[in-house]
């Protein structure tokens, strides 16, 4: 796979000049995919945890060895991806590991505040030399009118979520939230877990060590919750989110002035659902892998296209991330207690959290519109109350959050701010025809609808019922899934749209 410098969410070749003409960069970044065998919904990839699993948990009782199995999963994921991986992982967790223990002995404030600010350097340090320099560099070209550099540049994949991840276990150290750990080997273990590594959900690597602490027992109810997220997710990813992206989604945002304006706006509206129930199926997945093994991984989603306004919405969507922006860079910067200060933090932390998802302007803008959001919505309840709507007014309110958050899914999806203007100016044209709507794409998009907004209450009788239902009942389900999984995605399923940040 490949990317040009600031490409926006899905990466593609764009004509040099027309680079030059938009003052984006030349430099042309590899970002390195995930081979077929790790893709979390390949056949392979499931014989692969079928194995850790039947490895793990016979050693339970000896945590070391499990210990060690965990390891040898989380750096067989990095070496499929590269050698230098392989290498640059290890490496950071070991620097990481030994500033914790000084972290732990250590009580003058001096060299407390040394050890986490070389963690901190050396993280974001490792993401902004991979990430974002050609980002950087290519726009410095453009301002200074000198010719931009080219050359490839490798972008580790999952190396946003790593740096995210590592950094709760020093930052916690230093603000005395985490006991730490000695074990050098649960460290490594812990802050590449291969179920989180790839996309999140990003967990604080205190709660897996203290996970990794206790005694284990293989529990057949936990089994079944296990197996039941991830067909779950299985089911959101492959007929839903992949059918949306493949039937309308990739053709609106990659030729948006060939279909009408209604066909366009059914499009935006497709690929909002598309991200939820690609990234929702991931993390169903991930939970359920982890599950297998024991450990239980935080929620990521909670139904976000109900939410009531900005802040709701980061309430329910993508948690994890949400929470670490709040926590560990919204709640550092300076003037919080300074009204003016409050609100332009929201907007720099949403900016940065944009940046995150990759070097480019349209992420910047994407950011931006959450963090004005956020502001506005603060705005507004220190004027009108915190006080929840209730009747018409409530649905108008969510009806209200998630056109906005869709409008901002735009500079998210699209290349670059040309399209944008196209799918903007189609939509605009008020042109209606159906004529690229299949009943098929009717009927998955209204699913998926319907689906997300089912009352908590239905999902968890779901579950429920799989999980006291008899082995054999559970596996013939497992089995009908898999042949109809088979049928839909014949033609071979997309990359998770977040593993590529």
């Amino acid at each position: 796979m490949t990317a040009t410098g600031i490409a926006g969410s899905l990466p593609r070749r764009r004509d040099a000049s027309k680079v030059r003409r938009r003052g984006l960069l030349e430099l042309r970044i590899r970002l390195h995919c995930y081979p077929k065998f790790l893709a979390p919904y390949s056949s392979s990839y499931f014989l692969f945890l079928g194995a850790i699993f039947l490895v793990y948990w016979p050693l339970a009782r000896y945590r070391a060895l499990t210990l060690a199995v965990i390891l040898f999963a989380n750096y067989f994921f990095f070496a499929r991806w590269s050698l230098t991986l392989l290498a640059l992982i290890p490496a950071a967790s070991s620097i990481d590991f030994l500033l914790g223990l000084g972290l732990q002995n250590s009580r003058s404030p001096i060299l407390r505040k040394l050890l986490v600010t070389a963690s901190i350097a050396m993280n974001i340090g490792m993401l902004a030399f991979y990430k974002y320099v050609p980002f950087f560099l290519g726009n410095w070209a453009h301002w200074t009118g000198k010719t931009p550099p080219a050359w490839d540049w490798v972008l580790p994949i999952s190396l946003s979520f790593y740096v995210f991840q590592a950094l709760t276990y020093t930052i916690d150290l230093y603000r005395r939230d985490a006991e730490g750990t000695r074990s050098y080997l649960a460290h490594l273990a812990a802050v590449s877990f291969f179920p989180t590594i790839l996309a999140g959900p990003i967990t604080r690597v205190e709660t897996l060590l203290e996970q990794f602490e206790k005694p284990k027992k293989l529990d057949a109810a936990a089994g079944g919750r296990a197996l039941f997220l991830i067909a779950l997710g299985l089911v959101k990813k492959l007929m839903i989110a992949d059918y949306l992206a493949g039937n309308l989604v990739n053709r609106v945002f990659d030729f948006p002035k060939l279909y009408s304006g209604a066909e366009v706006l059914i499009g935006v509206y497709a690929y909002a659902f598309q991200l939820y129930y690609d990234f929702s199926g991931y993390t169903d997945i991930v939970m359920g892998s982890a599950l297998l093994l024991g450990i239980k991984l935080p929620p990521n989603f909670n139904c976000p296209y109900a939410a009531e306004n900005i802040a709701d919405f980061w309430r329910r969507w993508h948690i994890t991330l949400s929470n670490w922006l709040r926590d560990y860079l919204y709640f550092s910067l300076p003037g919080k207690r300074i009204k003016f200060f409050s609100y332009a933090n929201l907007i720099v932390t949403m900016i940065i959290g944009g940046l995150w998802h990759g070097a480019s302007w349209n992420f910047v803008a994407w950011g931006a519109l959450h963090g004005f959001g956020l502001a506005f919505v603060r705005l507004w309840q220190s004027w009108r109350g915190t006080a929840k709507a209730t009747g018409f007014w409530r649905y108008f309110y969510i009806v209200l959050t998630f056109h906005y958050v869709t409008f901002a899914w735009i500079f998210f999806r699209a290349p670059d701010f040309d399209t944008v203007w196209a799918i903007l100016q189609r939509i605009g044209s008020l042109t209606v025809s159906f004529v690229n709507i299949s009943p098929g794409l009717g009927i998955i998009l209204g699913i998926g609808v319907l689906a997300h907004y089912i009352p908590n209450a239905w999902y968890k009788f779901s579950l429920d019922v799989y999980v006291r239902a008899p082995f054999y009942a559970q596996a013939a389900a497992l089995a009908g899934l898999a042949i109809g999984l088979q049928y839909v995605a014949r033609t071979g399923a997309a990359p998770f749209i977040y593993i590529r940040f």
